[in-house]
């Protein structure tokens, strides 16, 4: 049998304590915590802010609290990347809340994309409902996955890595893609590089994508005039 040395024992009292606060942590790299009770349908006229919504008083939710039916209705896609997201999340669909749960509606025109985007809170798993869609992401390693997906099909995007899809059928397209976050949150890369408030500057982006004010300045343009009614 092992002996411990005595003079060794607070270390080793250290160690293990310390092994039991790493303990936990699986637990804490998910996306949304979890929930203490049934439910807890947001707030969202509530004035305090904390890291995700108050509740609405137990006595005030109803059946329509845990109903949505955003995503029935197809999106309009007249805009310059011929694609609408339907998104919902605990902002459009309060029951939500601590659930850590939220799916959109992603409708294509003919050759339509969801233009390179990254979701910072969440892992998305994409179901092609109809149509051919082609599904990519990048690794932190610049290397590229994909796959063209048909009815039934699904794809999964691993938390934070930019990502796209794009319909490359001969007709109309419609995914679901779901999330484990109440919010998921999306940066989506040309509107955050071309269309921010205040801009980047343009210095920033010629000597990053090494082309002249002209092309930053026309990029930039289409984005401000054509976007339409794009939705995200």
């Amino acid at each position: 049998m092992m002996k411990i040395n005595p003079s060794a024992s607070p270390l080793y009292m250290l160690s293990c304590l310390v092994m039991l606060l790493l303990l936990p942590l699986p637990s804490l790299l998910a996306s949304d915590p979890d929930p203490l009770q049934d439910f807890c349908v947001a707030d969202l006229s509530a004035s305090t802010s904390v890291n995700g919504f108050l509740c609405k008083p137990a006595s005030n939710v109803s059946s329509d609290d845990f109903f949505f039916d955003g995503l029935s209705k197809e999106g309009n896609t007249s805009n310059i990347f011929g694609s609408n997201v339907t998104a919902a999340n605990v902002l459009s669909f309060p029951g939500l809340n601590t659930l850590g749960s939220s799916i959109n509606r992603v409708d294509f025109a003919i050759g339509g994309v969801n233009p390179p985007h990254s979701h910072p809170r969440s892992t998305e798993t994409d179901l092609v409902i109809s149509g051919q869609v082609l599904v990519g992401f990048v690794t932190t390693g610049n290397v590229y996955f994909s796959k063209v997906l048909t009815a039934g099909q699904i794809f999964v995007i691993p938390r934070g890595l930019v990502h796209f899809q794009k319909n490359v059928g001969p007709g109309k397209a419609l995914i679901f893609t779901t999330f484990n976050s109440q919010l998921p949150g999306a940066s989506v890369v040309p509107l955050n590089l071309f269309a921010s408030t205040p801009s980047i500057p343009n210095d920033v982006l010629t000597k990053t994508f090494q082309v002249g004010d002209d092309v930053v300045n026309s990029i930039k343009s289409k984005f401000v005039v054509k976007l339409g009614p794009y939705s995200r």
